[in-house]
């Protein structure tokens, strides 16, 4: 059982006028085999959450904590977080080039678990991995990201999860730019790897559509860098019907 703790989280970033406060005070708990989505307008601080959790030096923290099974995750670097079990997929990822996806996979299982997987098994998995997400086994041996379209992005972040099998895994609008067949193919590896492994998933979008294939426990609405309203998967039936709005005329600027 793990648990991803957040209790008074504040963050800033820095601007041309100064530091500017994104995050104004976030309490959450993550469980092993629950999923959490998060959803709220453009601009309201959900990605920033997620990009706090993982160590991104852009956001600065003053304030509150982040834990993980009782370890202070603020004071670990961006490695440390990832060993002990924190995944990020990112909204945009970026392209490594001169890296191929088989080096980069293994050499991520590597520094994660501090001994190089066995090879064979490691084959075996990466294959099945790919197999499951619908991807070209020529896959492996492209660029990290180089060229790749939006759908394959996604599916190459998934893949990474499904290998690397942390404890907790932040899902930055996972669904951005997916077509409806990558959708769900996108999906399932999430609960697959949800029903193989207990893992807690804090699923952050904008739309409803994902949560149609991806169940949620628990959603939280994030308005002006703060939850404002929680419930369970009846709260996302609401918005889609209602929007942002009641909240958002609301919200404190």
């Amino acid at each position: 059982m793990s648990t991803l703790e957040i209790k008074g989280l504040t963050v800033s970033v820095e601007t041309e006028d100064g530091p500017k406060e994104i995050l104004r005070g976030v309490d959450l708990t993550v469980n092993s085999g629950e999923t959490h989505a998060i959803m709220g307008p453009n601009g309201s601080g959900k990605s920033t959450l997620a990009y706090s959790i993982a160590g991104h030096p852009k956001y600065t923290v003053t304030g509150g904590t982040v834990t993980l099974d009782g370890e202070d995750v603020l004071a670990m670097s961006v490695d440390e977080r990832a060993r002990a079990g924190l995944f990020l997929a990112m909204q945009y990822p970026v392209e490594v080039p001169g890296v191929t996806v088989s080096n980069f996979l293994r050499t991520a299982k590597t520094a994660i678990d501090g001994e190089a997987p066995k090879l064979r098994t490691w084959v075996k998995e990466v294959k099945e991995a790919m197999g499951n997400l619908r991807m070209d086994p020529a896959f492996a041996e492209r660029n990290v990201n180089e060229g790749f379209s939006g759908g394959e992005k996604k599916r190459h972040e998934i893949l990474q999860m499904e290998l690397l099998k942390p404890k907790v895994a932040i899902l930055d609008e996972t669904d951005s730019g997916l077509d409806v067949d990558a959708l769900k193919i996108v999906s399932e590896g999430v609960n697959r790897a949800k029903g193989s492994s207990d893992l807690g998933v804090l699923l952050i979008t904008h739309y409803t559509r994902i949560l149609r294939y991806i169940k949620p426990d628990f959603v939280h609405v994030f308005v002006d860098g703060r939850i404002v309203e929680e419930g369970g998967p009846e709260l996302a039936d609401r918005l889609e019907d209602e929007g942002y709005d009641r909240f958002t005329s609301s919200a404190t600027v």
